[in-house]
């Protein structure tokens, strides 16, 4: 389903976003020096599919590994996520364990 979908940086919301279909799934950030704040996911009730929701997140956390922010996990199902994903773990900040 996020395959055909594409990743958009809403950088005047603040907000990773996917369309699916007529809805839109959406992760709010905010950027502080070199770390991003995850602070919300919002998946609406039409995609409240697990899978969906693992692979919007590999996908957010792939697009910000490839800008070399650290990431701080501030929604618990995102920090949930990692807590999972031994491979994300390593772009918390020094210190920061989840």
């Amino acid at each position: 389903m996020v395959e055909a979908a594409e990743l958009i940086d809403n950088d005047f919301l603040r907000q990773f976003e996917i369309k699916v279909d007529n809805d839109l799934a959406k992760i709010e950030y905010s950027l502080q020096e070199r770390k991003i704040f995850l602070t919300k996911l919002i998946i609406p009730e039409s995609i409240q599919d697990e899978d969906f929701k693992k692979e919007f997140l590999s996908l957010v956390f792939e697009e910000v590994a490839s800008r070399n922010l650290s990431v701080m996990p501030t929604c618990p199902s995102i920090a949930k996520f990692v807590r999972s994903n031994r491979k994300y773990k390593r772009m918390l900040p020094v210190g920061v364990r989840i």
